[in-house]
């Protein structure tokens, strides 16, 4: 039996060429389903957990730590500073502008609060993340793993955040539709996305890589796609999946694929320039912003010290381990990802968002949501989940979902995210 011959071979060969909105949306039904229903949990968990310490769950997802300066900027725009006794300095311009213009334009059409608007904006886009990383999914691996990968990652440990006024959810939906434009072969449009992600969170350069990754990629295979001919058409359709082709629209030509390399870092780069030009401090004036709030990149020393300084009594030492056995484990999805032969682009995405995650020098607490974007990482253990039996697999991911609301819950209502 050749790959051609595996189930999720060819159901993927022939969901290459594209199909229409509406049949696109029948068949993520389930996967769009099975994730409201992860997050629906995970809001009723916040709910009981809010109800048993007393504080008002509404609050804490609209108006604490990045929702407020999110909110602030759709209201009164940038130029808010705090000035902390110990030196630090808090400029509202380390957050990225799509989610404030959202929020504002949401707020200017509704009833709703800026805070509450970022509400509506990242529960919309968490449907729409859902619906994109099923679509990816089921394009590499097939639908159920697709469904599998959805729920997973509204299962994440802290889901909850997908139902927070935060950016992580508008920006792994364009991110994820993005890599799904890639894999199809709409240059323009993934360009476009990854311009959009760009404007949301400064790892917005990891789509705009991904993107360029499978520009490079499809530039260099088309050569021995148009090789393939001859072969039966499954086996090229195939070949066309596993090099990010989509063989309908090859006559769109180096141009499409240039314009969405093009499009792709805009959004981000943009927003670093003006950010630079507006402090006076040129290409270095996010990076002077976000030195004010602690934030940098030192690939992992300070986060190593802090793992290591866990070491000094037992109960941190536990911790440590844990800590240390979690990063083990993503590095392994990492690999995993490599061993699935799953697409160049995906893989860079996931790569440099984990890299960035913990290569950052920001607080700890702060890692593992900005780890959320990182769905890739989810596709291995969707591919193992999708083969083992139905009764295991649903088992499984209710698991995940009841230890996701419980663990949500206790965390948005005790320490939380920045």
């Amino acid at each position: 039996m050749t790959d051609l011959d595996t189930p999720a071979a060819r159901p993927a060969a022939g969901r290459a060429r594209g199909v229409g909105a509406a049949t696109a949306l029948r068949r993520a039904a389930p996967a769009l389903a099975g994730y409201a229903a992860v997050r629906l949990l995970g809001l009723v968990g916040l709910a009981v957990w809010a109800a048993a310490r007393d504080v008002d769950p509404l609050v804490r997802l609209t108006a604490r730590w990045d929702a407020i300066w999110y909110a602030r900027i759709a209201e009164s725009g940038y130029g808010y500073t705090v000035r902390l006794p110990g030196g630090d300095v808090h400029a509202d311009l380390a957050f990225f502008p799509l989610l404030p213009w959202l929020e504002r334009g949401v707020a200017a059409v509704s009833p709703l609060s800026y805070g509450e608007a970022g509400l509506l904006v990242s529960l919309v886009a968490s449907l729409a993340a859902a619906w994109g990383i099923f679509a990816v999914t089921d394009l590499v691996l097939g639908r159920r793993a697709g469904v599998c990968a959805a729920v997973l990652w509204g299962a994440l440990p802290v889901g909850i955040v997908q139902s927070m006024a935060y950016s992580e959810s508008l920006f792994t939906a364009l991110a994820a539709w993005s890599l799904y434009a890639v894999l199809t072969g709409r240059w323009t449009l993934a360009g476009a996305l990854a311009l959009a992600a760009g404007l949301t969170r400064p790892v917005g350069l990891a789509v705009a890589a991904a993107v360029w990754a499978g520009a490079v990629a499809s530039f260099v295979r088309d050569r021995s796609a148009a090789a393939a001919d001859g072969a039966p058409d499954g086996a090229r359709d195939l070949h066309a999946v596993r090099a990010g082709l989509d063989l309908s629209r090859e006559g769109a030509g180096n141009w499409s694929r240039a314009l969405g390399m093009l499009l792709a870092p805009l959004g981000a780069a943009g927003y670093v320039l003006w950010v630079g030009r507006r402090t006076g401090e040129g290409l270095f004036g996010y990076l002077d912003v976000q030195a004010g709030w602690r934030n940098g990149f030192d690939g992992g020393v300070a986060f190593a010290r802090f793992v290591a300084d866990l070491f000094d009594s037992l109960p941190g030492a536990l911790a440590g381990l844990a800590l240390i056995a979690g990063v083990g484990l993503v590095g392994w999805l990492l690999l995993a990802g490599v061993r699935a032969r799953l697409p160049l682009p995906l893989l860079v995405h996931g790569f440099l968002v984990t890299l960035l995650a913990f290569g950052a020098s920001s607080y700890f607490g702060s890692k593992p949501r900005l780890l959320v974007p990182a769905f890739p990482l989810l596709l291995p253990v969707a591919g193992a989940a999708a083969r083992a039996r139905p009764a295991l697999t649903a088992a499984l991911l209710g698991l995940a979902a009841a230890a996701s609301a419980v663990y949500g819950g206790l965390w948005l209502t005790g320490s939380g995210p920045p």
